[in-house]
């Protein structure tokens, strides 16, 4: 697959710009933290973790819901450049001393505008690129690309430009990480390539919604991956204040225990290729009840050693979900379909973090880090048996794609 030098190509812009990413994951709360002035603490890091779902939101529902076709090649294109343009102002901000948190807040809202058009567009170039045959590998480097991107070198880094040099260098850094997958955009996806399988198929004017509502279990299959994120987010409003007051640890034992997340993810995410023989369907629901489990075991733990072995082995189980869901989904679907079904799927199940921080914020805030975390973990597994009842259940579509997985 690596082979092919478009895909190569694309592939490494997007590790190298979720590099960036993955270091606002440490910078961003630490920033928050010394700027939130006289709102609390919890909520302050809600709403800098939403703000960059709230417009990109929107965006991505037009385009998912409605009948309008753009692009992905100008999407992501439109996504690198507002991304750097924002980021590097937010940095200069951050290091002169003049950034506060409404700045803050209001910049990752526009900066982000294109945040889940982009991501689905960067799927949807790759998995072209490669066609039916390669859609499943594809997917999981593109998971690979996430985990350790995301989850081990973003946040490694992040936590040590934190401790050296400041917050605001690392808006730097992802300003910097757009601009490279611009590049790669442009030098490995020739204007107009992406929509020849569309013109092929013939396209389609329908919305995503209603080619979803022609294939129920991946329907309903959305509407447990956006509980599963939602019940999620809570752990990252929880982990800066956990890792600070249970641990006693800094910026340094956030950033590592991201990274150990990260490390159990890149494992997960290698190990992806070895299941697409597996049942797709129970493997996903399987997913959700041994994730349940890790916010559980952090909050009955004071130790940092524990705390990392724990959220290793939680990435190494979440891992594989994302690039199973999206290749069962789009096993289904002819290529006229991809780009609004991807589009609305990608925004239903990521819609959910903005929710999840804004009801994070105040939950925290409330039962504290530790209690947050059990809760968390709680719901989710009450979440398992309507899971296996809704995607478990008998398929009544007739797609045989979607009837083998």
């Amino acid at each position: 697959m690596l082979r092919d030098r478009r895909i190569a190509g694309l592939l490494l812009g997007d590790l190298l710009a979720n590099v960036g990413t993955g270091m606002l994951l440490v910078a961003m709360p630490v920033q928050t933290l010394s700027l939130h002035g006289g709102v609390p603490k919890a909520i302050a890091i809600g709403l800098v973790e939403a703000a960059p779902f709230v417009l990109s939101t929107l965006l991505a529902l037009a385009i998912g819901l409605g009948r309008v076709r753009v692009p992905p090649r100008t999407l992501l294109v439109a996504d690198c450049v507002l991304r750097s343009l924002t980021f590097a102002t937010l940095g200069v901000l951050a290091v002169a001393g003049l950034l506060t948190l409404p700045v803050l807040v209001a910049g990752l809202l526009f900066g982000a505008t294109f945040r889940l058009a982009g991501s689905s567009s960067r799927r949807l170039l790759a998995t072209s690129a490669a066609g039916e045959a390669g859609r499943f590998s594809v997917n999981g480097l593109l998971g690979l690309n996430t985990t350790f991107a995301l989850y081990i070198a973003g946040p490694v880094l992040g936590g040590v430009v934190v401790a050296t040099a400041g917050a605001g260098l690392a808006l730097f850094v992802d300003a910097g990480g757009a601009l490279i997958l611009l590049a790669a955009t442009l030098a490995c996806v020739p204007r107009g390539a992406e929509g020849k399988d569309a013109l092929r198929d013939g396209g389609t004017h329908e919305s995503g919604w209603r080619i979803l509502r022609r294939r129920p279990v991946a329907a309903r299959l959305l509407v447990v991956e956006f509980f599963f994120n939602f019940l999620y987010m809570p752990v990252e409003v929880a982990l800066p204040l956990y890792v600070s007051g249970t641990l006693h640890a800094g910026a340094s034992g956030l950033g590592v225990l991201w990274g150990a997340l990260g490390a159990g993810a890149f494992l997960g995410a290698a190990l992806v290729g070895r299941l697409r023989n597996l049942p797709q369907r129970p493997l996903l629901v399987a997913i959700i009840g041994l994730w349940a489990l890790c916010p559980i075991a952090l909050a009955v733990t004071g130790d940092l050693t524990v705390a990392l072995l724990v959220f290793g082995l939680g990435g190494l189980v979440y891992a594989p979900f994302t690039p199973v869901a999206y290749s069962f989904l789009q096993s289904g679907l002819a290529p006229g379909e991809q780009q609004q079904v991807v589009t609305l799927w990608t925004t239903g199940s990521t819609v959910a973090a903005p929710l999840g921080l804004a009801l994070g914020g105040p939950l925290i805030e409330l039962a504290g880090s530790t209690g947050g975390l059990v809760l968390s973990g709680v719901l989710t597994l009450l979440l398992l048996p309507i899971a296996a009842r809704a995607v478990l259940g008998r398929i009544p579509e007739r797609n045989p794609l979607c009837a083998s997985a």
